[in-house]
């Protein structure tokens, strides 16, 4: 155990030293939130993949593996399927025009692209209070999903008190990234996206060897629960494994203009960067993601061969609720104490690495948006850095009191749909905005603010609402809420373009 601390402190010791140097940098607002656009390619496509995963890879999709085997291969086809068109497809057209506007957040690139010369600038603004707000609040609750991953990871790893762990991990983050804003994130995500990469290629393969000696393992995993090895899942093909898999791949719609991903493409220092890096961000992507969904499934035929699925999920159970156990104890069973004490610094590199880059995301929407843009445009520089860290310090706090709130009051809480009804909200928000943006030249500002405010709404109608429905409402919320919202806003943002297009021309032909 004390070599496992050695190891964490060191980790931990790293992740500082980055937030003093990066300090260093630090010299204006564009330093602080895009780091002055000068990244390279290796630390722009770790950074936006490891931010893009957080502690839902280590522990959430682990657990998937774990619970339904094969079948959360479809996470795997959707992220890369999703990280590959946001690289190829979209990453080139919005550098340029983010480096034509001089935007350095996202709001900031949605203002100017749908402020018409000669035309009222009342709507391009409430885009911009509309963009900010619902970004605080997704951003709120995926931060607060990290800060539950961080205190579960100490709590199963070292037997922590899960509160202290959680404020331990907050309270590392918060210094680091206020000290050194975006370049501390960048360089902390390059460090942290490593870690994970190596801890998700070990895992599968120390399991593969502790079990070489294991005759029929395939046919075991599937006697001990049907459709455990199956792509489709138990029962084959169906209506409902369909709207499962749909659920699992739509996942991969969050890369596709989520602020805290495409904030890494207005960061890249150039085009040629953007072109070097979508192969180390697609590659990053499909090992990481695979060797999570194996490690899980290796691990629960490791841990628990004989047990019964239906003891072995929820509150209490040896797996723990949606599996999310599984990474510890199958770490634990595997590797002595200092490689231990590296998984849990990959633990909390997962889930660090997304708090601390949607904080910085947060707070660019509070300070530079809503603050200096909206009502005080005339700011000194140097009070807006100052306000940027203080900013990011108050968003902090209330993700960590609903991460300890949920905690308290929702014990049997999975990380896996916690992390991704906050990811659902940020996509469902704001991607439909950002494809059409940069696809479709007659998409207006009425269309983007239709498009926001319907997946604003249906993440949490089709979340909360939809299974209540009798009979048809069960099935369908098997789709999960972010393929209907994603497609709903997509939807709304062109009928609304239309529309308010065609009123214009017969009012000013």
């Amino acid at each position: 155990m004390t070599m496992t601390y050695v190891v964490i402190i060191a980790y931990l010791a790293i992740l500082l030293l980055i937030g003093v140097v990066a300090s260093r940098r630090i010299h204006n607002m564009a330093d602080y939130y895009v780091g002055g656009k000068r990244l390279g390619y290796w630390v722009a496509a770790f950074s936006a993949r490891a931010s893009g995963e957080s502690a839902w890879l280590y522990l959430g999709l682990t657990g998937l593996g774990a619970m339904v085997g094969m079948r959360g291969m479809w996470v795997v086809v959707g992220e890369c399927l999703g990280v590959g068109i946001a690289w190829f497809f979209m990453a080139t057209p919005f550098k340029r025009a983010t480096d034509k506007f001089g935007s350095i957040t996202i709001p900031d690139y949605l203002v100017s692209r749908f402020t018409t010369p000669g035309k009222s600038e009342r709507p391009a603004r409430v885009l911009r209070l509309a963009s900010a707000i619902a970004l605080s609040l997704f951003v709120t609750i995926y931060v607060s999903a990290q800060i539950d991953a961080t205190g579960t990871a100490f709590e199963n790893f070292l037997g922590w008190n899960y509160f202290a762990g959680a404020i331990f991990g907050f309270l590392i983050v918060v210094v680091y990234t206020m000290s050194g804003g975006f370049v501390a994130v960048a360089w902390s995500d390059l460090f942290q996206g490593l870690l994970m990469l190596a801890g998700l290629l070990a895992l599968p393969v120390a399991a593969c060897i502790s079990m070489s000696d294991s005759p029929g393992v395939w046919g075991r995993l599937e006697s001990m629960q049907t459709g455990l090895t199956s792509l489709w899942g138990p029962g084959g093909p169906s209506l409902e494994n369909v709207f499962i898999i749909v659920g699992y791949i739509s996942i991969g719609l969050g890369f596709l203009g989520s602020p805290q991903v495409f904030v890494r493409l207005i960061s890249i220092r150039d085009e040629q960067e953007i072109r070097k890096g979508r192969w180390v961000a697609i590659v990053f992507t499909l090992l990481t993601d695979t060797g999570a969904i194996l490690a899980g499934l290796l691990g629960r035929y490791l841990i628990a061969p004989d047990g019964d699925a239906s003891t072995l999920f929820g509150s209490g159970a040896l797996l723990g609720p949606g599996g999310q156990n599984i990474l510890p104890l199958t770490v634990e069973y595997l590797f002595p104490p200092m490689v231990v004490g590296l998984f849990i610094a990959a633990v909390l590199g997962a889930t660090m690495s997304t708090i601390d880059s949607l904080l910085v995301v947060a707070s660019s929407a509070v300070t530079r948006d809503v603050y200096q843009q909206s009502f005080y445009p005339d700011s000194d520089a140097k009070k807006l850095t100052r306000m940027s860290r203080w900013v990011t310090l108050g968003l902090a706090l209330v993700s960590l009191a609903v991460a300890l709130t949920v905690a308290w009051a929702v014990p049997g809480r999975t990380i896996f749909w916690f992390a991704v009804f906050g990811w659902s909200g940020i996509a469902a928000t704001f991607c439909p905005v950002i494809i059409l943006s940069l696809l479709w030249q007659r998409y207006n500002v009425y269309g983007a603010l239709t498009s926001m405010l319907t997946g604003f709404l249906c993440v949490p109608l089709f979340k909360f609402g939809v299974p209540l429905i009798p009979h048809w409402g069960p099935l369908v919320s098997k789709i999960e809420e972010m393929a209907p919202s994603f497609l709903l806003a997509m939807v709304t943002g062109v009928v609304a373009t239309l529309v308010t297009t065609a009123r214009a021309e017969r009012v000013d032909p």
